[in-house]
């Protein structure tokens, strides 16, 4: 592994794909944030596949030339781009079957042009660097126009930031403030076109997409301010990059599909351990409120229960139905919470009585709010004032109480504790 390292560095061939893979994943996660949040991830794809014909073009008339496929891809994409948004707008076909029809047709067409090419004396475009990239085979002239596009998409993310974020969440606003929104989509789709056809050696046609997506899927785990989330996607976009080049010479293997799969693996990350997102933290979320809605429940119950005079265990477990050591459970933490007494005849406490009050409030503000202001009937309401009165934070409640006008009553006519 230490020799790979070495390697990776010293070689002038792996220092020049380590910096082109390390351009792509900055660029495809910078600008994958803003097509992932725009729901254009299939128009990645399209472009991505589209460029092909564009490739043939360029090489019938300048030959091999890296500055020719540059300029024909991005036409190719371009034209694809708008091809689409024609279709969308003026036809009546679904939005996904356009995409799927002209990208399979340009691919199709590109394919067709290839075959035709390889069959002259002396030629040949191999179809599998176009699909899956020849990092190791980067030049000079290649990591150039990857620099210059990488400068050109984070100057023009900067500077036409609001833009972009105010056509992206709020496209109505954002015509309304005179920002034209199809521009917008134009200009992402050069952007995405100069991005795709720029990685296109790195990773391949194939592959670009994933690394357009996972990286930004994986910041949309991790963050929700975009400017986080722009900048999570670009580090995780480099460190896939950097990641999958090592393990590809360690291993002896294709770079961008190993690329892909290191993006894909931080995202999985993400996917179970992201703090707020994960699995993994949603489930011991969803743990602590299970057991937080178990012990209010079962102080509610007592209280009730001690209001009429008749609090033991046994007519609580059959008011809760809930099994003797969960009960059991409750019970004991609600006594290292000074909030029962475990004397033979159950008792609350003065300050179980008081947050079993605050529960009470909440059920009953609730379901007269559901009554008065959401025009439900009486019977409707008792299971969703169940649900939200674990919910609703004392402000909450406060301002539900005011809006209502403080009333005394809840719409079965009980008494609604007042605020203490």
């Amino acid at each position: 592994m230490l020799e790979t390292l070495q390697l990776l560095f010293t070689e002038e061939w792996a220092i020049r794909g380590l910096i082109a893979s390390s351009l792509v994943g900055i660029t495809c996660g910078l600008l994958g944030s803003f097509i992932v949040l725009r729901n254009m991830a299939l128009i990645g794809d399209a472009l991505a596949h589209a460029i092909l014909p564009g490739v043939v073009v360029a090489f019938s008339i300048v030959g091999m030339s890296t500055v020719g496929f540059f300029i024909g891809s991005v036409a190719a994409g371009l034209l694809t781009a708008i091809v689409i948004t024609w279709i969308q707008g003026n036809v009546n076909t679904k939005n996904d079957a356009a995409i799927g029809i002209v990208f399979t047709t340009m691919f199709a067409i590109g394919v067709i042009g290839i075959s035709s090419v390889n069959r002259m004396p002396g030629v040949h475009l191999d179809l599998n660097d176009f699909l899956f990239g020849t990092t190791l085979g980067i030049n000079n002239e290649d990591i150039y126009i990857l620099i210059g596009i990488g400068i050109y998409v984070m100057i023009s993310v900067l500077v036409f930031y609001r833009y972009l974020f105010v056509s992206t969440f709020q496209p109505v606003i954002a015509e309304t403030m005179g920002i034209s929104v199809r521009m917008v989509h134009y200009f992402l789709m050069l952007m995405l076109s100069f991005v795709i056809v720029a990685s296109l050696k790195a990773v391949g046609v194939i592959l670009v997409v994933a690394m357009l997506i996972t990286p930004a899927s994986t910041a949309l785990l991790l963050s929700d301010k975009l400017h986080r989330v722009l900048i999570i996607s670009s580090l995780i976009g480099l460190i896939s990059a950097v990641s999958g080049m090592f393990l590809s010479i360690q291993y002896d293997t294709t770079p961008g599909p190993m690329m892909a799969v290191m993006a894909a693996i931080f995202y999985t990350i993400a996917v179970f351990f992201s703090p707020k997102k994960g699995l993994v933290f949603k489930s011991i979320r969803n743990r602590k409120l299970r057991n937080k809605i178990h012990l209010e429940d079962t102080l509610k119950q007592a209280f009730r229960l001690q209001q009429k005079g008749n609090l033991t265990f046994k007519n609580l477990q059959e008011q809760l139905g809930y099994n003797t050591n969960l009960l059991k459970k409750n019970l004991n933490k609600m006594a290292r919470k000074n909030i029962v007494l475990l004397t033979p005849d159950l008792a609350l406490t003065t300050s179980g009585q008081a947050q079993a009050n605050k529960l009470v409030r909440a059920h009953r503000l609730w379901e007269t709010y559901l009554v008065n202001e959401m025009g439900l009937s009486s019977e409707q309401i008792h299971e969703d004032a169940e649900k939200y009165e674990h919910l609703l934070t004392e402000d909450m409640l406060d301002e539900v109480d005011a809006k209502l006008g403080y009333p005394k009553e809840d719409p079965h006519g009980s008494p609604i504790p007042p605020k203490k």
